[in-house]
């Protein structure tokens, strides 16, 4: 455990090293910010509705990025080989990664605090679905920095670990959204395996125990397949 945090605290901190890291939380925040204040503007509707309706697409390109360096930055500049020389397993290193990734992605999460701020100012927050909706962008967060972690490992091109990362996550965000497309036999399955339904039923203040388990299977899927990889490699 000690390993995990040590090498969770290092990366938490290089992203603060690298410019990408600011360009990264800016474009967040102007997506988001846009969306947000374009509804309470144009529409006059002041809620965070659009907002976390908008997180998976958002999630999708932004969270690659995050994810791309993590092993592709350390192949091309030779300190992975390093990584491996010290007392750390394969699994220290990729949980060390994953929890580093997931802290940077939630600490983008943390300026947005400032919309349901905004509109308890001017109106009544429903406390329920802004809760839930933060509880499910942290679920959401830490199962598509899995996926980018995975991506990461399959290549030293960070350019092609974004590309992929990118893929894989915009394939879960809209999987449930092509259902009328596919057979009526495995229409529950895809939907099911699509992350979208998952993270409105518990952005709406709904806390399913189905769809906790379903963001806790995607995170240990790609995180073990993220060892094999890493294992078969080296």
């Amino acid at each position: 455990m000690k390993q995990i945090k040590n090498i969770a605290i290092k990366e938490f901190k290089d992203y603060f090293i690298s410019p990408i890291a600011y360009i990264v939380i800016s474009l967040f925040l102007i997506v988001t910010g846009w969306f947000f204040f374009s509804t309470f503007f144009i529409f006059g509707r002041a809620d965070l509705r659009d907002f976390f309706s908008l997180l998976p697409i958002t999630f999708s390109f932004i969270i690659p990025a995050i994810t791309m360096r993590l092993f592709s930055e350390e192949k091309n500049v030779g300190s992975y080989e390093t990584l491996l020389t010290m007392p750390v397993s394969f699994t220290d290193i990729a949980l060390g990664k994953f929890f580093a990734a997931t802290l940077f992605t939630v600490s983008m999460l943390v300026p947005t605090l400032s919309y349901p701020i905004f509109i308890s100012f001017i109106g009544e927050v429903d406390a329920g679905p802004v809760l839930g909706g933060y509880i499910g962008a942290i679920f959401l967060a830490a199962a598509y920095c899995s996926l980018g972690l995975f991506a990461s490992s399959l290549t030293r091109n960070q350019i092609i670990a974004f590309i992929i990362g990118c893929s894989l996550c915009f394939t879960l965000t809209i999987l449930d959204k092509l259902l009328f497309f596919m057979p009526s036999k495995i229409i529950s399955a895809i939907e099911y395996i699509g992350a979208s339904s998952h993270f409105t039923n518990i952005s709406r203040g709904i806390i399913d125990s189905r769809d906790i388990l379903y963001f806790v299977s995607v995170i240990f899927i790609f995180i073990f397949s993220t060892y094999i990889v890493m294992h078969e490699k080296n």
